[in-house]
C-alpha cells in the first residue's frame, strides 16, 4: 500500500524472493530484463473470478472486474513479497493509454510531487505539491488545455494533500481548506486568486502525525471534503501501522468529523486502515472514500475498496476484514466486533493503493459516465504481479455502485515491468475534462473526449 513504513520481517527474504518482474518471473541480475508483451481481456464482458484479480498485464482502457469475498484465498503471510517498481523515464512521446474517443495531453509538467488536484468555480486548478510543502494554481488562460499561467499559492505548508473549497455549495467560496499531515489551516479566497489572501489560519492543530516522530509516523496523507450543505468537514486519518491495535493508533484508520470552524470533533466512521482519498456523491450529499487496506497475507489480500461510508460504521481493521473474516494475526480478538464489520462497495485488486476520488459532473464525456466515480490506483509494492498504475471508472446508478469497475487510463508500466507514472489525484475541470495528477513524472495529465 502507499504508506511510509518500515518493512519488517523481509530481511529473513533472500534477494531471489523478492525481486519479482511483472509477468511474475524471477528477475535476471544482469541489467539486461525480458520484455513482456500484455495480453489485456477482451472489454465486452466483465472479468470475475481468479480472472478479475489479474495483474497490469491484462490492463487496458474498457476492461471491466468485479472482486467478490468469495473470489480471495485464505491469509497466507508466507505468500507475502516486497517488489517494489523500478523507477523508468518517461521517454519521449510516452502518454498514457485511454478509451477510443479520449485524448491525453498534459496540462502541466515539472510539479514536485503533485497528489490532491481541486478545481477552483472559475476553472484555476489548485494542486497540492506534497514534496514541495505547497499548493500551486495552474490556470489556462487561452483554452488550449496547457497552463500557461502558474503561481505558489500557499507555501510553508507540512506534506499538503486535501484541498477544499468553502463553502462548497456555492461559485464564490470564502476560504481554501488544505489538510496537511498533522493539521487543517484554511486561507481567505476571492475568485481568481492566485496567492492566498492573508496567512494560514490553522483550525486543527492534533491532528495524528503522518511524519517520523513521537507518535507519528505511518500513512500521511489526510484529506478533506466538507458535506453537501457545508455543515461538517470530514478528515480522512490513516494507520499508523499494518496491523496494530495499541494506543498509537488513537484517532486513527478513520474518518473525523468537525464543524468548519474546526471545533465539535467526531468519530464519523472507524475500522478503514487507510482512508486515502474522500469525495461526495453530488447527488445524494453520501461520503465516499478509497481505501488502502493491510498488508503480508500474500497477493490476493486484502483487496483495496472504495465505498459509501455509513456514519458510525466499523469496517474491520485491524481485527476483520470484508465483513467477518478475522486478521489471523489478531485471532480470537474481538469477536463482540465480528457482526458489525461492514463490507465495502467495490473491492480493487489487492494492494493496488488506491489514493484520491471523484465523481464525474461534466458534460464533455459521454452521458453514461455521468455520475460515475474515477478512482486513481498508485501501485503496488508488495505484490509478486503488479497491479495499479492506472486510473479506474466505477459506475454509480441512484446512489449506489455497480460493483465492478473499468479500466480508463493505463500504460504507465513498460514492457520490461518498470513503471513510469503513477496517478494519485484526479478531478473535473471546468470545461468537463479529467484531470489526473502523477507523482512519479511530475505530471498533471487532461483527458478530453472528442478534443
Amino acid at each position: 500500500m502507499d504508506n511510509r513504513r518500515s518493512d519488517r520481517r523481509w530481511a529473513r527474504l533472500g534477494v531471489a524472493q523478492v525481486l519479482l518482474v511483472g509477468s511474475g518471473a524471477l528477475a535476471s541480475c544482469s541489467p539486461k530484463r525480458a520484455e513482456i508483451t500484455p495480453q489485456p481481456a477482451p472489454t465486452d464482458k466483465i472479468l470475475t473470478g481468479a480472472d478479475a484479480l489479474g495483474d497490469w498485464t491484462t490492463d487496458a482502457p474498457g476492461v471491466k472486474r468485479k472482486i467478490t469475498g468469495a473470489d480471495l484465498p485464505a491469509p497466507n503471510e508466507d505468500e507475502s513479497v516486497v517488489n517494489r517498481p523500478s523507477k523508468a523515464d518517461r521517454q519521449p512521446g510516452m502518454f498514457p493509454k485511454v478509451p477510443s474517443g479520449f485524448t491525453v495531453t498534459e496540462l502541466a509538467t515539472g510539479l514536485e510531487e503533485p497528489r490532491v488536484v481541486q478545481v477552483a468555480p472559475n476553472g484555476d486548478v489548485f494542486v497540492a505539491e506534497s514534496g514541495g510543502d505547497r499548493v500551486q494554481v495552474l490556470r489556462d488562460t487561452d483554452g488550449d488545455g496547457k497552463a500557461d499561467l502558474r503561481s505558489i499559492y500557499a507555501e510553508d505548508l507540512k506534506s499538503p494533500f486535501g484541498i477544499a473549497f468553502y463553502p462548497a455549495d456555492t461559485d464564490a467560496p470564502t476560504h481554501v481548506y488544505v489538510a496537511n499531515t498533522d493539521s487543517v489551516v484554511r486561507f481567505p479566497y476571492k475568485t481568481g486568486d492566485t496567492k492566498a489572501g492573508g496567512p494560514a489560519e490553522t483550525l486543527v492543530d492534533n491532528i495524528p502525525s503522518g511524519k517520523e516522530a513521537v507518535g507519528g509516523g505511518g500513512h500521511w496523507t489526510r484529506d478533506i471534503v466538507f458535506s453537501k450543505d457545508s455543515q461538517r468537514m470530514f478528515v480522512s486519518v490513516g494507520s499508523r501501522s499494518n496491523v496494530d491495535d495499541d494506543e498509537s493508533e488513537n484517532r486513527r484508520a478513520c474518518i473525523l468529523a468537525f464543524t468548519p470552524d474546526g471545533k465539535n470533533e467526531t468519530l464519523y466512521a472507524s475500522g478503514i486502515r487507510n482512508p486515502v482519498g474522500l469525495a461526495i456523491e453530488p447527488a445524494t450529499g453520501a461520503l465516499w472514500t478509497s481505501v488502502n487496506e493491510r498488508d503480508e497475507l500474500g497477493d490476493n489480500l486484502v483487496p483495496d475498496y472504495v465505498t459509501r461510508v455509513q456514519e458510525g460504521g466499523f469496517y474491520g481493521w485491524p481485527w476483520y476484514y470484508l465483513g467477518p473474516n478475522q486478521d489471523p494475526r489478531h485471532e480470537g480478538k474481538h469477536p463482540e466486533l465480528k457482526d458489525k464489520v461492514i463490507v465495502p462497495d467495490v473491492l480493487i485488486q489487492s494492494h493496488s493503493a488506491s489514493l484520491d476520488l471523484c465523481f464525474y459532473t461534466g458534460q464533455q464525456f459521454p452521458a453514461d459516465y455521468q455520475g460515475h466515480i474515477f478512482a486513481a490506483e498508485h501501485g503496488s509494492w508488495n505484490r509478486s504481479r503488479r497491479t495499479g498504475y492506472k486510473v479506474i471508472r466505477i459506475p454509480v446508478k441512484d446512489g449506489k455502485a455497480a460493483g465492478y469497475y473499468e479500466d480508463f487510463m493505463t500504460g504507465f508500466v513498460t514492457s520490461t515491468g518498470d513503471v513510469w507514472g503513477r496517478p494519485v489525484g484526479v478531478a473535473v475541470a471546468k470545461d468537463g475534462a479529467l484531470l489526473v495528477t502523477d507523482d512519479q513524472s511530475n505530471t498533471v495529465w487532461r483527458v478530453a473526449y472528442g478534443k
